[in-house]
């Protein structure tokens, strides 16, 4: 079965960001692995069973993250049942309203401290790429809003030693939100780490 690429629609907040990014990440899934891809992006209701049937989904946004309950139970039942959710803060927000709300929701969820720092030696940063330094910088992590702060790490809610959530403040939906026919430009493909982002779910 191909993969396909899930972004999760939550009633809070605005979940539809970074529109051109899942076309740009599943070209270069096709472009350098052998993974076989459905190239368009599935659109699921948190509260809807239907996740359950998706190897890998993606959250954002720059507004508030609250889930109803029926959204918390369903989002607690398929990461721990084996799912993945890269959560990425869009970083738009005045005073980080995106990321104080999820890390809330976060500790609602899964307990207050289930959110932990990943080090920059994980297996994430080697699976496909290689990373030495962690997580790539991107251009959006200080732009004026937010906390301000480059953050040299990622952060993570593990189950029985392996990533279920994936939680990033350094804005990676706006820096792949472009044509991916606009990679030429780039001196190094900033997408690759995308790439160890969806092979990693999938190991």
């Amino acid at each position: 079965m191909p993969f396909f690429f899930t972004r999760i629609k939550y009633n809070s907040g605005n979940w539809d960001t970074d529109q051109r990014m899942p076309s740009n990440l599943l070209h270069s899934l096709v472009e350098y692995t052998t993974i076989p891809v459905d190239e368009k992006e599935r659109i699921i209701e948190l509260s809807s069973e239907e996740i359950f049937k998706s190897p890998f989904c993606y959250l954002s946004g720059h507004k508030l993250v609250e889930f109803s309950q029926e959204e918390r139970r369903i989002f607690k039942t398929y990461v721990e049942q084996g799912g993945f959710v890269f959560v990425d803060d869009c970083n738009h927000d005045i005073d980080g309203l995106f990321a104080k709300s999820f890390e809330e929701e976060m500790a609602r969820t899964f307990g207050t401290d289930a959110l932990q720092k990943i080090p920059n030696d994980h297996y994430l940063y080697r699976c496909f790429f290689e990373f030495e330094d962690g997580p790539p910088a991107t251009s959006f992590e200080l732009n004026g809003w937010g906390d301000d702060l480059v953050h040299d790490y990622l952060k993570a809610i593990q189950i029985n030693g392996r990533i279920g959530v994936l939680y990033s403040n350094k804005d990676y939906g706006c820096e792949w939100d472009y044509d991916f026919r606009n990679k030429r430009f780039n001196k190094i493909d900033n997408t690759r780490f995308g790439v160890n982002i969806v092979v990693y779910a999938l190991t």
